[in-house]
């Protein structure tokens, strides 16, 4: 009788003992959704940093669009007077040369006065919309504003110098309208250089 109970005790134990959990098999069909889920969050993802770099260059575009639009009105203003003021030069050179023939002559008339007053007001007109002369006389040539019609042969300036102006040039703001005629220095050759040269052509 003891020794059934010793059985009964021991087939107790071993029903109470903890089973092992045997682990689910995932679905595969599941699995395949989440990975689907996740791709198409990435996607969605990735479209918006997309758009987003797209919407800032756009607005970078139109920054740029705005200021050069800005620019080229600035420009208009500025410069839309430009081809009246260039046919005024030819004006202003015909009573430049007037009131200096008169002075050569000293016939300082009322006609002569008139023509002092109309070059005054032209050139007043020029200094309210900034039309400026270019600086030449005694100047460096400089290609940008001067335009050379001869070379002279000279010890008295430095060589490549402005050493007369036969027509003015003007500046509107910052732009030229007409560059400077002039006659621009090359430096003398000696005597001996002279002859040499001669003696090489005869």
């Amino acid at each position: 009788m003891v020794l059934k109970e010793k059985k009964q005790t021991k087939k107790k134990k071993k029903d109470d003992s903890p089973q092992k959990e045997v682990p689910e098999a995932k679905d595969p069909i599941e699995s395949d959704k989440g990975k689907k889920k996740k791709d198409e969050i990435q996607e969605l993802k990735d479209q918006a940093a997309a758009e987003k770099d797209r919407a800032l260059r756009l607005s970078a575009e139109f920054e740029n669009y705005k200021k050069r639009t800005q620019r080229e009105i600035n420009d208009f203003k500025k410069f839309a007077n430009e081809s009246i003021f260039r046919q005024l030069l030819s004006v202003v050179d015909n009573l430049e040369r007037a009131i200096s023939a008169a002075r050569e002559n000293s016939e300082e008339s009322a006609l002569f006065e008139g023509v002092k007053l109309t070059h005054k007001d032209i050139i007043k007109l020029f200094e309210t919309f900034n039309v400026k002369q270019v600086t030449a006389e005694n100047e460096p040539f400089d290609p940008n504003f001067h335009q050379a019609v001869t070379q002279e042969e000279t010890d008295e300036f430095p060589d490549n110098t402005v050493t007369r102006v036969l027509q003015k040039g003007y500046l509107l703001q910052d732009r030229l309208i007409r560059p400077a005629m002039v006659v621009v220095s090359k430096k003398a050759k000696k005597e001996t250089e002279k002859h040499t040269e001669e003696h090489t052509e005869n």
